[in-house]
Order: structure tokens, then sequence, then C-alpha cells
């Protein structure tokens, strides 16, 4: 008698995949954007944040509706493949591959900048790779050893974040009295708002959301998927939005003309020196190294689970992608390879283009899966009456108008590079399927043969 193949282990709880959200988005989110959300918005970055909030939630919405109807490994890719059509699913894995591929590699480029800023003798190159390998080890031993160890890395960015709102408050309070806490300014400057530039800075603060898909990815390591993806992914962008918008509107009452800051990227650093002095400055220097390992660590665990998605249905490598470890029950060849290319990356590619890509792959897979909601729920299951005609057609269909807008609205150098990408995928696709004449899923023979 044969042994039974390896399988996911359906180990997550509803709690451990809100923590998981919430890591990979990380309460520090808003730090590395702030200033400059802040200055493109022309004083309104906590009104940008909940401009992001509105766009995000509609995406949220859709992905825990299509959680509960295709509850599977592979996300973006598994909606797409069953809701639209075959190709379609494929491109919508290929761009989502991009925005998995890259989260983890951000991370880990933006970690070993702030290593190097720390310990300056030791090279780039070093910590690059050295956290790379460090992670793909804490990853390798199961889903459940990195929840473990997102919670540990939470925790201290949990900390940082409520002592950062705390010592935020006591400067206010202390400069400017009880009163100031609740400043308009800090929400709205009629002299300086314009509709255009709040959304060019609700576009960057988006970043602080990409990710919360990832949550879905788990599906087959959930003990309830139906319920539990939808709801902790809708769950994970409310509170990330508190987080948010908390940090932001202090830090805009705290410094309040966006025109002073001595350097934008970095002026959350400088803030925290304004409220808490040097230490300040140096713990949150600290901590922004801890969410960058902690995002990097739960993106390659949901980068690896896209691909074994894609593996285990034919459209990539079976042999390589779709492989379950017996001992570990994780797709550690995946894992292997997304060490590999983050060796690569960060060796060889510009944080600032990275980051830029990143986007790319999120916004086209949040449209794909917008548009996926409308057709599976609205047209082929027929659920258009009463509440359903907004969660099945209304709520989609504004997400999908949101997220090209902000798709669009990327760097022609963005943009480029990431059309180049999915034409690659076409081509790929184009050879897979015999010039599109049969399914991407029929070929797992050959697949099996790579």
């Amino acid at each position: 008698m044969s042994p039974q193949p390896a399988t996911l282990k359906r180990v997550l709880s509803r709690r451990d995949l809100v923590l998981y959200g919430l890591v990979i988005l990380t309460p520090t989110a808003p730090y590395p954007v702030y200033g400059l959300v802040q200055t493109q918005t022309r004083g309104h970055a906590a009104l940008a944040y909940l401009v992001a909030m509105v766009a995000v939630l509609f995406t949220a919405a859709s992905y825990g509706k299509m959680s509960g109807a295709f509850p599977s490994a592979g996300s973006t890719y598994s909606y797409v493949r069953n809701a639209l059509n075959e190709h379609l699913g494929f491109l919508a894995g290929w761009a989502m591959i991009l925005d998995y591929l890259l989260i983890p590699l951000v991370s880990i480029i933006y970690a070993a900048l702030t290593a190097q800023r720390l310990l300056p003798a030791i090279p780039y190159a070093a910590w690059a790779v050295g956290f790379t390998v460090a992670l793909t080890a804490v990853n390798i031993p199961g889903i459940r050893v990195t929840a473990r160890a997102g919670a540990v890395l939470m925790s201290i960015m949990t900390a940082s974040a409520i002592l950062f709102v705390a010592l935020a408050v006591r400067y206010i309070l202390l400069r400017h009295g009880f009163g100031a806490l609740f400043s308009s300014d800090a929400l709205l400057h009629r002299e300086t708002f314009s509709v255009r530039p709040l959304m060019m800075g609700a576009g960057v603060a988006a970043l602080s959301y990409i990710g919360f898909d990832a949550i879905s990815t788990l599906a087959e390591d959930t003990v309830n998927p139906e319920k539990d993806i939808g709801f902790a992914t809708v769950l994970v962008c409310i509170l990330q939005t508190v987080i948010c918008f908390v940090t932001v509107y202090l830090a805009a009452i705290v410094w309040p003309d966006y025109k002073t800051f001595p350097q934008a990227e970095t002026v959350i650093l400088d803030i925290g020196r304004r409220i808490g002095g040097e230490w300040m400055f140096g713990s949150l220097t600290f901590v922004l190294l801890i969410a960058g390992l902690a995002s990097a660590l739960t993106g390659q665990a949901g980068a690896s689970r896209l691909l074994y998605g894609m593996g285990r249905d034919g459209v990539l490598s079976k042999r390589l992608f779709a492989h379950i470890d017996a001992r570990f029950s994780t797709p550690t060849r995946a894992i292997y390879l997304m060490s590999m290319f983050s060796v690569l990356g960060v060796l060889f590619l510009r944080f600032e283009i990275a980051v830029e890509l990143l986007n790319f792959g999120a916004f086209a897979g949040f449209i794909l899966v917008n548009l996926s909601v409308i057709r599976h729920f609205y047209f082929r299951l027929h659920r258009g009456t009463g509440w359903q005609l907004f969660a099945n057609l209304i709520s989609p269909a504004t997400g999908t108008i949101v997220c090209a807008y902000l798709w669009m609205s990327l760097s022609l150098k963005a943009r480029m590079a990431g059309f180049i990408w999915l034409i690659i995928g076409c081509i790929y696709l184009a050879i897979i399927t015999r010039g599109f004449r049969v399914a991407p899923k029929s070929l797992s023979s050959v697949a099996e043969a790579n």
C-alpha cells in the first residue's frame, strides 16, 4: 500500500490569522512612509490613511468572499482561476508572484540597510545574506513555528507603537495642553487641501496595507477557512487603519509643519527624538529593523504557499513547487527557491525599484479578485438581490475602480517594468498551453516532466 502524500496541516486558528496579518503589515508600517505621505498630501497624512482604508476594505471583503467559496492555497491565483478562467488565473498568479517575491525581498533589503547603520563595520551584503538564511531556517519547520516567531516579533513592534503613542501624547499635553489632542489641523488644512494630492498620498499610504491578502494563502493551514479567512482579512485591515491613523495623527500634531522636515523618508526618527530624546531615536531604529525581519518572515511563508498552489495545479513545475516535506509538512523546495531569489535580489536590486514593483503586482491581483467576486457571485450564482447586490456587485466594482486608479498612478518606470513582467508571463503561458488552446491546469503531466 503506497503511503499517503504529505499535505499541509490545518493548525491555524482565527487568532493566528489575525496575528499573521498584523505581523506581515506590522504596527510600525506608517513609520517609513509617514513623511512622504504628509508631504505629498500637503499635511493630510491622517486623512490619506482613511481614504486608503476605504479602498482596501472593498478589496479585503472580496478576498473574504472568495476564500469562503474556494478555500485553498494559492489565494489570488485560485480565486481568479475558478471564477474567471484558467488563463486569467495564471496571469493573476504571475502578477502576485511579483508581489509575494518582493514583500520579503523589500523587507530584507530594508532590514539590512538599517542594520548597517547600527553596525557599519559589517558589509550590507553580509547582513542581507545572513538575514535571508536565518528567515529560511525559521520557515522550514512549519507554519506553526513561523506563527510563534511572528508572535514574539509582534510583541516587540506593538510595544514600540504603544510607546510612541504614549510619548507623543505626553509631549502634546506638556507643550500644548489637553485640547491640542483634538486638533482639526492634524486632519484637515483647508488652505492646502486638494483632492489630487490627497489621492496620490493615499496611494503611497496603501503601502502600509500591502500584504493583507497573504492571509488567504493559508487557507489549507487553517482549521476553519470558510469563516476565519474572511473575518481575519477584514479585521486586520480595520486594526491596521486604527494603528496607522493614531500614529500619523499624533505625529502631525507633534511636528505640524511638514515643510520643515529634515528628510521626509526618515522624519519619524526625528519625531521620535523630539518626543523621547536620543534613546527613542535609537529605539525606533532598532524596531524598524525588527519590523523588516518580521515582514520578511511572514512574506516568505505566504510566497511559498502561492508557489505551492500554482505548482500543485501544474502551471509551474510540479516537482519543484508542489513538493511537501513529509517531516515538516511545508513546501520546502518553494521556500528554498524563495531564499535563493532573495539572496540575488538583495545583492542586485535597488530598494526604490523593488518597492514600486511590489505595488504593481499587488494592485493587478486586487483588480482581478474584485472582478472574480462579480463573475462568481453576481453572474454565475445570480446573487444580486437586496444586500447581496451591494456585496456581490457594488462593493467589488468600487474596489476594482479604486485599485485601477491607484495602479495607473504608479510611476512610469514601475509600470513599464511591471508590464514587461506580465508580457513574459503571457509568453510562458502561451508556450505551456500550446498557444492558449488548453487550460494550464491540464498540464500536470508536463509539469511533472520538467
